[in-house]
């Protein structure tokens, strides 16, 4: 996508990492409170930035989480889904940052 643009993979990679801390906050408050409807679509965002770094699995279980908020079904369920966002989302951020780093080192 970004055809070797290394300007573009850096900002790329700056957007995803504070997309991403939003994100994982905004989804243990809208769960807190209950509010299905907004986590519903706050998966659906995040879905789409995962999705751009090639992170099929996350992305799918995002999916899964924004049909289930839509359909106020299986709500137990969300915890597991979050947390395993946050984790999957902790460890791409960590690689993300030791890439950038090799990257502008050169």
């Amino acid at each position: 996508m970004s055809d070797g643009n290394t300007e573009l993979i850096l900002e790329m990679i700056d957007i995803f990492t504070s997309q991403v801390e939003e994100f994982r906050n905004e989804m243990d408050v809208l769960y807190k409170r209950g509010d299905f409807e907004n986590l519903g679509k706050l998966a659906h965002k995040a879905k789409s930035s995962v999705s751009i770094f090639g992170m099929t699995e996350i992305s799918n279980k995002l999916k899964e989480l924004e049909i289930l908020c839509m359909k106020k079904k299986d709500t137990g369920s969300y915890p597991e889904i979050i947390t395993k966002f946050k984790t999957d989302c902790s460890q791409a951020v960590s690689e993300l940052i030791d890439y950038k780093r090799n990257l502008t080192s050169k």
